[in-house]
């Protein structure tokens, strides 16, 4: 076996770090789909999807006993919050099968009933939500809300949501931050 530097299939030697890959980070992850939150109510699985394919849309998948998968979100809705800038908690389940979460677009609750289109829940402006948990007994949202609308930092509170109205009610506020 000869020593063939001209050779572009020789293998080169460089120090530890420095050497070239066809194989670049974007590459990797082009299309690794991104689950997050899985939660059972009742017999059913739901989990988000983040999905580069798709711009990095937010979807909302449930599968049930029998294997059946399918998204609960249509598209173009991106179940994503930005709450805290780098979001949270966004698909929020009550046990019958509606789901609430928001919009990436505008940042506003939506209800997702499976085979309809979301409609909006929340209407006040510069509002971010996350981390909820539906309070059936009292037909409300319990949630971390990050405000923004006025100059200087986010307020960060804990909301009840009224699911029949949308109205907001701050239940804990004055500290920077709730999770």
């Amino acid at each position: 076996m000869t020593d063939r530097p001209n050779d572009i299939h020789a293998p080169a030697i460089a120090p530890y770090g420095a050497w070239t890959s066809p194989f670049t980070s974007e590459f990797l992850v082009a299309s690794a789909v991104r689950l997050g939150g899985p939660t059972a109510i009742g017999a059913d699985l739901y989990w988000t999807e983040g999905r580069p394919t798709e711009g990095g849309r937010q979807v909302i998948v449930r599968r049930t006993p029998d294997g059946v998968t399918a998204d609960v979100t249509p598209s173009p809705f991106n179940a994503r919050t930005r709450v805290h800038e780098y979001g949270g908690g966004a698909a929020i389940l009550d046990v019958d099968g509606t789901i609430y979460a928001p919009s990436f677009e505008d940042q506003k609750l939506y209800r997702v009933r499976p085979g309809e289109e979301p409609e909006p829940v929340t209407h006040t402006e510069g509002m971010r939500y996350a981390d909820g948990i539906v309070d059936a007994a009292r037909q409300r949202l319990i949630c971390v809300r990050e405000g923004h609308t006025g100059d200087g930092e986010a307020v960060n509170t804990i909301a009840a949501i009224n699911l029949a109205t949308g109205d907001e009610t701050v239940l804990i506020e004055g500290h920077d931050f709730f999770a």
